[in-house]
Parts: C-alpha cells; structure tokens; sequence
C-alpha cells in the first residue's frame, strides 16, 4: 500500500481562525489571555507564521484543541514547503544518491 500524502495541508491557524470566531472571541483579549502579542496571534490566525510547540499548548488550554493535532497540522505544513523548495528537493536527492553508493 502507498503512503498517503494530504493534497493540501491545513495550516494550524486557519482551525484556530474558525474556532476562534465561532466563540466570537476577540483576538485582542485571547492574545493576553495567553500571554503573547496580538501581532503573533494574528499572524498565526491568518497562516502567516508557524506555531510553536509553546503556542500549540497554549491555544490547548485557552481553546481546548489539542496540542498534539496542532503539531501534526504544522509538521503537515512544513514538509509540504519543504517539498515544493527545488533546491531543498535537489540537495535531498543528492543525498539520496550519496546515501545509495555507501
């Protein structure tokens, strides 16, 4: 069996964004709630910057969404731009054919 690749990952912060304004929770007041600039909230709530392990586990005790799927969808995110970076993906087969010679 293949192994399974999501077309399109779903960036932690657009989650966040639904749940958040379904609550009808004020950016502003949630970024104090958890202790981190509004610019860093609403850049992750408008996919524009990663979430952390820190700030996966505070949106899980401010919203109750686990931290853990929060990571996953991140990770999700980041081998997805990982593998649409030409470079990155020609310096990895380089090592793939270094590795296959040993």
């Amino acid at each position: 069996m293949g192994k399974y690749i999501c077309q399109r990952p779903i960036h932690p912060g657009e989650l966040l964004k639904e749940e958040t304004e379904e609550r009808k929770l004020s950016q502003r007041r949630l970024a104090e709630q958890m202790g981190i600039s509004y610019k860093v909230l609403n850049d992750i709530l408008n996919c524009r910057r990663p979430i952390t392990t820190q700030t996966a586990m505070l949106f899980e005790a401010a919203l109750g969404i686990s931290a853990s799927l929060l990571m996953r969808m991140q990770l999700d995110c980041n081998m997805q731009q990982a593998a649409a970076d030409p470079s990155f993906m020609e310096r990895l087969k380089q090592v793939r054919k270094y590795a296959a010679m040993l």
